[in-house]
């Protein structure tokens, strides 16, 4: 009989929201360089395409099998995952021989709070 294991719970990863929304003050050099490469991250419509087919699959992930139909290559397709998990837009976890990609709510809570403008009463 083997000898039960407990293994360790891992917590998700958080990712801090990049930073506060452009109307609240001036970003610090370090802010603005995490915001524009999240912005530049976006700026392709493939890239919009994938960030959006992760996004709204069901279960909050999908296996790169099922997001590759945009339009391009699988090669290229693989590039552009990788430009959105290095701009912090995406995660991923390796499944056998597929790797599944989310987007992990508090980046999308990130990205909306970075864009929200106060309402003319709030100032």
């Amino acid at each position: 009989m083997s000898n039960p294991r407990t293994l360790p719970v891992l917590e998700p990863e958080v990712v801090a929201p990049c930073c506060p929304p452009l109307t609240e003050r001036t970003l610090t050099a370090e802010e603005a360089e995490r915001t524009a490469a999240m912005f530049k991250a976006l700026s392709d419509p493939v890239r919009v395409r994938l960030f959006s087919a992760v996004a709204s699959a069901p279960g909050g992930e999908a296996c790169v099998c099922d997001i590759s139909d945009v339009g391009v290559s699988q090669p290229t397709v693989s590039h552009h995952l990788k430009k959105l998990k290095e701009a912090g837009l995406l995660v991923s976890e390796r499944r056998g021989t597929w790797v599944y990609y989310r987007v992990e709510p508090s980046v999308l809570a990130a990205m909306g709070q970075l864009l929200l403008a106060p309402l003319p009463s709030d100032r």
